[in-house]
């Protein structure tokens, strides 16, 4: 009955498949663009969290008087940027704004467009319940990026690298969910039989390990680790530097101890790329051979520029091409653990 149903549904996967890969593609954009914020220490120039006024951005002198003055109150300006010019406050304000109109432009991308495809019963059976969670999922990437520009607003200067690494966290998630989602459609489109692919133990591992190295790289960015040594592969003069302050308890350097911080994401990559190396291998052994040699550059590629931003003393370009081709890699990992998951019919 269900397959018989389907088969008769007005739905219209093809599109829903082209749509869902266009605003993956702006969450790509989004990666990047928060990359240069963080990088350019821009993420705390407005220190207000206005979902609908917030659109318009201060049209004249005296509105931008206004809005310097509120960043005149928090523990960045007044501890490290006190003297900022308004040309200066205008640059980085740029940034965080350009950061969250794309927020909003996507959730306009994503949310208009199923809302029309569901009044029109464009949707497969079957499918409306993930449109749903990843619609929701892009609401709970809003408030979690409020909430962590929040914890830079009173006592720090910086916000939480834990938060960053949340944002960051939640944001892949979301790509990879929609990604994943667009390729089931695209499937479904070719043959109204396919079911939705699975996800396989190999895969489960890999992408599990590549969001690992990714939080790491945020704990890096929001810990500004990665200044700590510009050497590689030693950091200075040994593989772990000595007589590095630890913090207690132990389990704490993990996350909050910058260089140690730094030691785990540099070698960690090297058990993720194994992961995903693996995943690419298996994904052109079933037939994805494309996937699965992107795959398999993708992971050289970031791992090189992964040590080019260390060597470089994290220059924002590289810096922020590491942090790209980071979201690139899970969506080629993602179209690979769906070629490997795919039932074949």
């Amino acid at each position: 009955m269900l397959q018989a149903s389907s088969l008769a549904h007005p739905s219209r996967p093809r599109a829903l498949a082209a749509w869902l890969f266009s605003v993956a593609g702006l969450i790509v954009l989004m990666v990047v663009v928060g990359g240069i914020t963080r990088l350019t220490e821009s993420g705390l120039s407005i220190t207000e969290w206005k979902p609908i006024s917030g659109v318009i951005p201060p049209l004249s002198d005296a509105a931008w008087q206004a809005e310097f003055a509120h960043y005149k109150r928090i523990p960045e300006y007044t501890q490290i940027n006190h003297g900022m010019t308004l040309a200066g406050f205008k640059s980085i304000f740029f940034w965080e704004y350009t950061h969250r109109l794309l927020g909003r432009l996507i959730g306009l991308a994503f949310a208009a467009p199923l809302i029309w495809f569901a009044v029109r019963r464009r949707i497969p059976p079957g499918y409306a319940w993930r449109l749903i969670a990843l619609l929701a999922l892009g609401g709970l990437q809003g408030a979690i990026g409020w909430w962590m520009v929040s914890s830079g607003l009173s006592v720090r200067t910086d916000v939480s690298h834990v938060r960053l690494a949340v944002h960051l966290i939640t944001a892949l998630v979301l790509l990879s969910g929609m990604v994943w989602t667009a390729l089931d459609l695209r499937a479904l489109a070719q043959s109204r039989l396919a079911p939705p692919a699975s996800l396989r133990p190999l895969a489960v591992v890999a992408l599990a390990l590549l969001f690992s190295q990714i939080m790491f790289g945020a704990f890096t960015a929001g810990l500004n680790a990665g200044y700590a040594f510009s050497s590689w592969p030693l950091m200075g003069d040994a593989i772990f530097p000595s007589g590095v302050p630890m913090v207690d308890p132990a389990w704490r350097n993990v996350v909050d101890n910058p260089v140690v911080v730094q030691f785990i994401h540099r070698w960690f990559a090297f058990i993720a790329a194994t992961a995903l190396v693996m995943l690419g291998l298996h994904a052109v052994k079933s037939g994805a051979i494309i996937a699965g040699r992107v795959l398999i550059g993708l992971v050289a590629l970031q791992i090189l520029l992964g040590i080019a931003t260390l060597l470089s003393g994290v220059e924002i370009g590289i810096a922020v091409a590491h942090q790209a081709n980071a979201a690139l890699t899970l969506i080629a990992a993602t179209f690979a653990a769906h070629s490997i998951g795919r039932a074949r019919l």
